[in-house]
């Protein structure tokens, strides 16, 4: 039984509160896991290259107002 597998398996065990404190844990996690990908994004240029691209494909007409 992989890792995951066995995750699922015990988290059907969990009661609603305990189920409840588990998505809470979750979500911040996942968000701390982001926070540290977009910095790192950041850091080595890749968010340079998405505002790059994204400008010229305004400047070809290939975008549209909001």
């Amino acid at each position: 039984m992989s890792r995951v597998e066995q995750l699922e398996q015990r988290i059907a065990e969990l009661d609603a509160a305990e189920l409840k404190e588990l998505r809470a844990w979750f979500e911040r996690y996942d968000a701390e896991v982001w926070d540290r990908q977009i910095e790192n994004d950041s850091k080595n240029g890749k968010l340079r290259q998405m505002v790059d691209q994204a400008l010229a494909d305004d400047r070809a007409g290939r975008s549209t107002d909001l």
